[in-house]
Formats: C-alpha cells, sequence, structure tokens
C-alpha cells in the first residue's frame, strides 16, 4: 500500500492506558467504523509474543477495512505482521536504515521537529512525517508544543504527506487550518471517548473541515 495524503486525515494511535470494557479490537474496529483514515499501533509494554498476536489481528482488521496499519517503533514486528509500515521518532532507528530493513514497498513514517530534521527523514527515505506535539499533551510530557510558524515552515519544506500530532482534539483541530497539514493523528481524543464510533466521524468532520480551510 502507498502512502496518500487522504491516509493521514484522522490518523489513530493506539494508548493500552484506554482500554476499558473494550478490547483493543473492538476500540479499533469502532475507530475504523467512525473513518479512521490510518491506524497505529503503539505498544510500549507488551512481550514479544503478545506484541506480535496482536499486531497480526489489527493488522487484519486494518486490511478489512482497507486502511493503513502501522506499527510504532519496532521494524522487527512491523515485517514480522505483513504491517503495511512501521513509524520512528528521532530517538529509535535512523530512518536510513529502518528503510533498508523493510525495503522500498512498506511505509516509513518519520516524526520530526525542525525543518533539518524533515528534510533528513525525507532524504533518507520516509513517505510521510508525524510533527509534534502541536499542543501541550499528557501521552508525552516531554514534548515541547512545537509553534505554528515552525509547523508552516516544515509544511513548506517538504514534499510528502505531513500529519499534526499531540494535544489535539475536537475543540482545537480548526486551529491548524492554514497550517499545511494533511490531518491529525490522535490518541487520547479517540481512544478515551465513551463512543469511540461517533467521536470518530466527529473529528473526521472537523479534519476535513480544516484541511480544507
Amino acid at each position: 500500500m502507498r502512502c496518500d495524503r487522504s491516509h493521514m486525515l484522522l490518523y489513530a494511535v493506539t494508548d493500552r492506558a484506554w482500554l476499558g470494557k473494550q478490547s483493543l479490537h473492538e476500540q479499533v474496529e469502532a475507530a475504523l467504523k467512525g473513518g479512521a483514515t490510518c491506524v497505529q499501533l503503539r505498544e510500549k509494554e507488551l512481550d514479544r509474543e503478545d506484541f506480535l498476536r496482536e499486531a497480526r489481528d489489527i493488522c487484519a482488521l486494518c486490511r478489512r477495512y482497507g486502511v493503513p496499519f502501522i506499527v510504532n517503533d519496532d521494524v522487527e514486528i512491523a515485517v514480522a505482521c505483513g504491517a503495511d509500515g512501521v513509524h520512528v521518532g528521532q530517538e529509535d532507528m535512523e530512518a536510513g536504515e529502518v528503510r533498508r530493513r523493510i525495503g522500498e514497498s512498506m511505509i516509513l513514517g518519520v516524526s520530526a521537529h525542525t525543518v533539518e530534521e524533515a528534510r533528513r527523514a525525507v532524504r533518507d527515505g520516509a513517505d510521510y512525517l508525524g510533527l509534534g506535539a502541536v499542543f501541550p499533551t499528557g501521552t508525552k510530557t516531554d514534548a515541547e508544543p512545537m509553534s505554528n510558524g515552525t509547523l508552516r515552515a516544515i509544511c513548506g519544506a517538504v514534499d510528502v504527506p505531513v500529519v499534526a500530532i499531540g494535544g489535539i482534539n475536537r475543540g482545537n483541530i480548526l486551529s491548524l487550518a492554514g497550517s499545511g497539514v494533511d490531518g491529525v493523528a490522535l490518541v487520547s481524543a479517540i481512544f478515551s471517548a465513551d463512543n469511540i464510533e461517533e467521536a470518530c466521524r466527529e473529528l473526521r468532520a472537523l479534519s476535513e473541515k480544516m484541511v480544507r480551510s
């Protein structure tokens, strides 16, 4: 699957902290029914066997909905489960090395915080960039919010799809209008919702309005 700007529109990033009455499978399916355009599986604490089992399950689910499935950080799990791609941060494996390991057919996403990082990531093979944190976020407490000027500068400096991440919710999505981003990556705004499917419908409509503005 090739990376398209439309895949960035409503990019759902999982977080085990929000598991409750529903399983992760049920939560992700609700997000897909509500219009999520990409799913990233982010796991920091599962052992390898459980992580791979879960990755294969969510990958198969995303395939049924025709939505890209991305694994955060772990290149080996991404390859082993047949994921569409992998996403790495600046502190993870270097993007060029990831590209060498996954080949040309898989999607490579890279987090970037400056124009220099963004250009280097694209040069090293990134298919899309995750930019942020654009607002204060409890998911990554050490992340300093990215200024709107930096966000615009990065979007203007690269020709690959870009997704904004960090502290985004239905109350602030529209403030990203005109920045150049192709969509929003959300964690708690999706997975902490009482009705994930309904929340995703509303969030997708807001993201579409933001991109058009």
